[in-house]
């Protein structure tokens, strides 16, 4: 299968984020690609990318059916690893994950399974309970960031938080809703996002 992405690889950028969208979104999200314009301003690397196939998405569109598999998000988010680890832009890259939504579930079932190569996680709005058994697996340092207005989702991030083993934080945005959409959420989200990963990825090499 082949999956769209846009890639952007700063000159002096030592870390790659990869953004696994959430549900019913894509590599067009607006908020996603706010984001990753701010990391990219502080040096990261991005690639935001497809999870489904154009087939795949027209039967979601329809149905629902593939936006919380979490199993398929997280394997199409480790093929797209692997590939970011061989291809010559990014194979000397230390790794990262961002994941929104369902896709935050999905960034850590798959850093529990590339456990060797992921350097850190951020989550926006994520729902991390959808990783299950993975979450004490996951040994890459965690960042949990939710909008204060978003009790339902503040709750299970937070449960979640008690069943990992790994450097893991909450953050929580005041005022802020599920979609970040107040006037200064998503610049809070992209400061805190770029702050972890260049805290706990920059200047430390890839993983052996």
């Amino acid at each position: 299968m082949t999956l769209n992405g846009s890639l952007t690889v700063p000159e002096t950028a030592t870390v790659l984020v990869l953004f696994v969208h959430g549900s019913g979104s894509s590599r067009h999200s607006p908020r996603n690609q706010f984001v990753a314009r701010q990391l990219n301003a502080a040096g990261l690397a991005t690639l935001l990318f497809d999870l489904l196939t154009r087939e795949e998405e027209a039967v979601d569109l329809r149905t629902a059916q593939h936006r919380f598999d979490i199993s398929l998000l997280a394997e199409r988010l480790v093929h797209a690893t692997r590939w970011a680890m061989e291809e010559p832009a990014t194979n000397q890259l230390r790794i990262g994950f961002f994941g929104s939504s369902t896709g935050g579930g999905a960034a850590l079932v798959a850093a529990a399974e590339l456990a060797h190569d992921t350097g850190a996680i951020v989550s926006r709005g994520g729902r991390p309970d959808l990783a299950g058994e993975a979450l004490p697996r996951v040994q890459a340092p965690t960042l949990l960031i939710v909008g204060g207005e978003d009790d339902v989702v503040i709750g299970l991030n937070q449960r979640a938080l008690t069943q990992m083993h790994c450097e893991a934080k909450l953050e929580i945005v005041p005022g802020a809703t599920h979609l970040f959409e107040e006037p200064g959420a998503l610049d809070r989200v992209a400061d805190l996002t770029a702050d972890w990963f260049v805290h706990h990825t920059a200047g430390k090499g890839r993983p052996l």
